[in-house]
């Protein structure tokens, strides 16, 4: 297709499309003179991505760059090119918690709920086997994120325990299960990648959602409408 049929097709301005070519974010079309070009339905693919993250997820440009290196990065096993591809997606501050105090890297710079925010996480990645998540540990932004939604819950007089965490984390795996089976109906390896991505951006606001109606249901269920 020609770029208006893609500008067409996709719902994205023209201009908008040039401006993704020039920063890298979306490859460059099959060269058939020197001022047209052709596209096919990775384009389109790649293009809808770029536009869930930056549009959805509200990625900076520079991130999306580098999460569609990793997603391309054919020389990636499977496992290692989604981890990286997700790793590269901002996670929140880790830093600032909205309690004025940060992670930390351990050591002075680290207050005793975030010491026992991470105690706590690792007890809990022990409970469930979850051997590579205790692996990676800090290594992984997702990890950090965690401990900081800890220890900020535990400032606020709200501790979660391994315990108390344990049955959730049990119900996020039954959801990773699910999302994994729909990223393996796709056929290449950087169709698995843009979906796994593309998922975490687009289902966790329905994920979200889904679970507040949930409480909404429960609650009129145990206590009745009024």
């Amino acid at each position: 297709m020609r770029l208006a049929e893609l500008s067409e097709r996709s719902g994205v301005a023209i201009a908008t499309i040039k401006y993704y070519l020039r920063e890298g974010l979306l490859p460059p079309g099959r060269r058939v003179s020197a001022t047209t070009a052709d596209y096919d339905e990775g384009h389109l693919r790649r293009l809808r991505l770029v536009r869930a993250m930056i549009q959805v997820g509200q990625v900076p440009v520079a991130s999306v760059r580098q999460v569609l290196a990793h997603v391309d990065d054919e020389s990636l096993g499977r496992t290692m090119r989604l981890g990286a591809a997700l790793w590269a997606l901002p996670h929140g501050s880790e830093q600032d918690d909205g309690t004025g105090a940060g992670t930390g890297e351990g050591g002075d710079g680290e207050d005793e709920a975030t010491t026992a925010a991470r105690a706590e996480v690792d007890q809990l990645l022990r409970t469930l086997g979850w051997s590579t998540a205790r692996e990676l540990g800090e290594l992984s932004p997702v990890h950090r994120s965690l401990v900081a939604a800890v220890a900020t819950l535990t400032r606020l007089g709200y501790p979660w325990d391994a315990t108390l965490m344990a049955p959730y984390a049990r119900l996020m795996h039954q959801v990773a299960v699910r999302d994994l089976d729909f990223v393996e109906t796709f056929p290449s390896e950087a169709e698995k990648a843009e979906t796994a991505v593309a998922a975490t951006i687009l289902f966790q606001p329905v994920l979200k959602a889904l679970h507040r109606l949930a409480q909404e249901e429960e609650s009129a269920r145990r206590y009745g409408l009024e």
